[in-house]
């Protein structure tokens, strides 16, 4: 008889190979046929809503591994808060504007640019900008995150495009909206203005000068040592450049300045605490000092400016630092913050003779039309030529870059418009908004509140053709702002109708009521501005732009999610214009994640070579890797990915679809409502994994709770493999194949299977929803089971399976256990038996340990998968292995008697017994009867 076929093996369809790059679009296709997510809109409705709101990524290209992150993390986030209970409607959302999508778009262009239009220019972007949004929505599809894919947000939209020239009215109704000459980052490559989130740090190699300026006023009366002597404050640049627009001298009201005897009657002016180390370097160390100074005797005093006849005075401001040069700083209103902040205090113009391509304005006498940078040597040429070159040298420091087009970038005053932070008290309110939201990691919080509290007014201007236009007209005369709600109404019915275009292609009389006068002066001429707003500005405003408009969502939202870099952008643009408007954050909450860097920790870069991209990782593995990849970092830092770790998690991915390949193939036969034993009626070995598992539910629901994704897969691996493959499946097995199908004994076993298959696969569908779904549609049916696992909620803690006592009794046994194989393994060693099967162990314990394991006697057998096990107290015997980790035990292996049973395999006395079955064992004789 061939007992192979009397066993209950596994049976499933349920596939060993997961063939994902295959099976997840098949999936994909069956979820939007099936309208899943329409189906999950409909199923909770009523229920409180849960919103992340989509910070937009922009329309310019395919997706990276950075992006693919970031989607998937929110969709581990919307999905485990819809099975949490929630209503989580998910609404992607792209960025359409900007100088990414225009610079793109000028490539493609070339010279031909130069012969459009504005509006032709305009048009090319919009439709760049939808050719990547169709591509970037299949992408993210792809990826597996589940969203209203058929009606995302765009900020190109004429809606959207029409909120936004309403919020940037409403700053202009405010006062905060206004338009000054000061000095910005300017990309001359771009020709347009930068806010800081635009600027990118990168390390570069500049001219670094010492230069002195003459003192003209006379301190011979105050300092009679000077008498005779030719008086230099001395400064100290890396930007020789800015000396052309040098009007003044800034020292620090409170520190200490010397005068040092330069030799050849000249004497230098120094910051006391830097004058040794700045006489070393020129080549006089042991100079005297003649007088300590003080710097507010000196305030307002006049220097001459080194190479052109005017004057440069010396004013006082407490930027001035120790920390290098002389203490004396070159002040250019036109090209610094600081500088342009003690230029207002002093009266100074913020002078800056440069055009928009980065070259000297005709004015500049001896550079005029030169390249800012390419100048450099000329200037320190003409510096030596004056006298004024005390020391000139490299220096390699951070220096700030577009981000778009990678290039060096200046500062220069231009006339531009600010949202102010102080005038109405933006900052203050900022301030005070930051702390009422919860931010995670907790550092979040210190970083954007010293960005505000540090950072300069917003230039939100930038002269390029791709965005929406300043909807502004200010008077010709005396420049005072034109708005009023009828032009602010009438405007945003012009936007919504015919989109930004139509501030481009209509005239001011389209725009303003025919009867419109400046209310400060009274005149009847305006200027219409046409510098577009800054694209953070377009990104800011969609909590009011989507949030407050779709009836599906609401304001503020529970989340914001982004890259720690959004501190400067998305999530401070945000903060800015929703407390400029509204008082208060439009979030609840901030999550940041870090960067996705190489396995040393590097960043991703094509010339290193080492850009994974997430079509790649898709193709050879699966989105699920994917996704088990991001569950599987903390990504409160910077996240590591390579080969190698998506290698280690594919093997982590097969271990725990392999257990439920295993769980799903012993349920074949199974009926959950018939079937099904109450856990009163289980063996102990049954209840105490079903505790187990509520150790596992209650970590994991925490852990979706603080968002702390890795900590559930890590639990859930190790439950997989450890506590399931390699401990209850492994016991189970027996059980399950040799006992008669329809026994108690089976039943139970199935009710625990079925148990954590139905538990596991809830757990694991917010992180792994292709697999979960699979899962799901290879289950027992059951009555009231959702259709899709996706419409399910997640485990919660079943108390009645708690059982301390026995939990604390089986690790007690599971240590033994773990004593026994060792035992074991030695004996195979020393080739005293082959299989486990092939053994008969004695155990001698003394104590509550004896009295604990005889309470389950019967099953040591196979717990510790041998053919017999024996328990004796304190018994000496000979050669048997002494266990180091639980005092008192000793394990003896002896090769089994008996023969091997052909069915179940087990040595026991009993085969042969029967005639009618020979090579079998009582007990598998008696299953065949049942």
């Amino acid at each position: 008889m061939d007992y192979k076929q009397t066993l209950n093996l596994p049976t499933t369809g349920f596939p060993m190979k997961a063939n994902l790059a295959r099976r997840e679009p098949e999936q994909l296709k069956q979820w939007e046929d099936g309208r899943l997510y329409q189906a999950i809109r409909a199923a909770s409705e009523g229920r409180t809503r849960f919103i992340l709101h989509d910070g937009p990524p922009y329309a310019n290209g395919h997706i990276h591994i950075g992006t693919a992150l970031n989607k998937i993390l929110k969709d581990i986030i919307v999905r485990s808060k819809q099975m949490s209970g929630f209503d989580a409607v998910y609404v992607p959302g792209w960025d359409c504007h900007g100088l990414p999508i225009e610079h793109n778009v000028d490539k493609e262009l070339g010279e031909r640019k130069k012969s459009l239009t504005r509006s032709q220019v305009r048009k090319l972007c919009r439709a760049y900008a939808e050719r990547f949004i169709d591509i970037q929505r299949n992408e993210f599809k792809r990826l597996g995150v589940m969203g209203d894919w058929a009606n995302p947000y765009l900020t190109m939209n004429y809606e959207y495009e029409a909120i936004i020239a309403r919020e940037c009215m409403n700053f202009g109704r405010s006062g905060d909206l206004t338009r000054s000459k000061k000095p910005i980052h300017w990309c001359f490559t771009c020709q347009t203005a930068l806010a800081e989130a635009e600027i990118e740090y990168q390390d570069e190699s500049t001219d670094s000068v010492f230069v002195k300026f003459a003192l003209k006023d006379d301190l011979t009366a105050e300092y009679p040592a000077l008498k005779g002597k030719q008086v230099y404050v001395v400064i100290w640049t890396t930007t020789p450049w800015t000396l052309p627009a040098n009007l003044a001298v800034a020292l620090h009201p409170d520190f200490e300045y010397v005068a040092v005897d330069a030799g050849q009657g000249e004497v230098y002016v120094l910051a006391r605490d830097l004058a040794e180390p700045c006489m070393t370097a020129f080549g006089r160390p042991a100079a005297a000092i003649l007088a300590r100074l003080d710097p507010k005797r000196l305030e307002r005093k006049v220097c001459r400016h080194p190479f052109y006849d005017r004057d440069s005075i010396i004013v006082l401001g407490s930027h001035v630092t120790l920390e290098a040069g002389t203490g004396c700083v070159h002040t250019a209103p036109g090209h610094g913050r600081e500088d342009h902040d003690v230029g207002l205090e002093y009266g100074l113009e913020a002078y800056s003779p440069v055009d928009d391509r980065g070259r000297f304005t005709p004015e500049v006498e001896f550079f005029s039309g030169q390249f800012v940078f390419d100048a450099n040597p000329q200037i320190r040429a003409k510096l030596h030529e004056t006298g004024a070159l005390v020391q000139a040298g490299r220096l390699a420091h951070s220096y700030p870059h577009c981000w778009r087009c990678k290039q060096p970038v200046i500062f220069r005053a231009t006339p531009q418009w600010f949202i102010s932070m102080d005038k109405t008290g933006l900052r203050r309110k900022s301030l005070e908004a930051i702390d009422r939201v919860q931010w995670i990691p907790g550092w979040g919080r210190e970083r954007i509140y010293g960005m505000i509290e540090n950072r300069p007014d917003w230039c939100v201007s930038r002269q390029r053709a791709w965005g929406v236009p300043i909807t502004v007209c200010y008077c010709a005369q005396c420049e005072a702002l034109l708005l009023n709600e009828e032009i602010i109404d009438r405007v945003v019915r012009m936007f919504r109708e015919h989109g930004a275009d139509v501030w481009f292609e209509r005239d001011m009389a389209q725009i303003l009521p025919p009867d419109a006068r400046c209310p400060r002066c009274g005149h009847d001429r305006f200027i219409k501005e046409t510098d577009i707003l800054d694209v953070w500005f377009d990104s800011g405003v969609s909590h009011a732009a989507v949030l407050e408009v779709r009836p599906d969502l609401r304001w503020p939202a529970d989340l914001y999610l982004e890259g720690s870099d959004q501190h400067r952008g998305w999530f401070h643009s945000s903060l800015l214009t929703s407390v400029g408007t509204r008082g208060r954050a439009p979030y609840n909450a901030v999550l940041t994640h870090g960067f996705v860097v190489d396995a040393e920790g590097r960043k991703m870069s094509k010339s290193l070579g080492n850009v994974i991209a997430p079509k790649e990782v898709i193709d050879r593995y699966g989105a699920e890797i994917l996704r088990l990849w991001v569950s599987a970092s903390d990504y409160r830092e910077d996240i590591r990915i390579s080969d190698t770790i998506l290698n280690q998690l594919s093997d982590a991915y097969r271990r725990i679809r392999n257990t439920h390949r295993f769980m799903l193939g012993n349920l074949y036969d199974f009926v959950p409502e018939t079937d099904g034993v109450a856990a009163a009626q289980m063996a102990e070995i049954d209840r105490f994994i079903l505790h187990r598992l509520q150790l596992l539910v209650e970590k994991a629901r925490r852990a979706y709770d603080l968002y702390e994704y890795h900590t559930i897969f890590h639990a859930l691996h190790n439950f997989c493999a450890v506590d399931l493959s390699a401990l209850y499946l492994d016991i189970l097995k027996d059980r399950l194949y040799t006992s008669p199908a329809k026994s108690m004994e089976r039943r139970s076993a199935q009710s625990v299977l079925y148990t954590l298959a139905d538990t596991l696969c809830r757990l694991m569908a917010p992180i792994l929803p292709f697999t979960a779904e699979e899962i799901w549609q290879h289950m027992p049916a059951a009555p009231n089971r959702a259709p899709s696992v996706h419409l399910a909620q997640l485990p919660a803690p079943q108390r009645e399976h708690g059982d301390a006592e026995l939990a604390e009794r089986w690790e007690q046994l599971l240590g033994v256990r773990s004593e026994v194989t060792k035992a074991l393994e030695a004996a195979r060693t020393q080739k005293l038996i082959g299989h486990a099967l092939d053994a008969a162990v004695t155990l001698s314990v003394n104590g509550d340990l004896y009295d604990r394991l005889a309470r389950c006697a019967a099953d040591l057998r196979s717990i510790f998968i041998v053919s017999a096990a024996d328990l004796v107290r304190e018994a000496p015997l000979e050669g048997a292995f002494e266990s180091t980790e639980i005092e008192g035990l000793r394990v003896r292996v002896q090769p089994a008697v008996g023969e091997k049973c052909h069915r179940c395999w087990i040595h026991e006395i009993s085969v042969g017994q029967n005639p009618q079955h020979p090579t079998i064992c009582t007990r598998c004789t008696n299953a065949l009867a049942a």
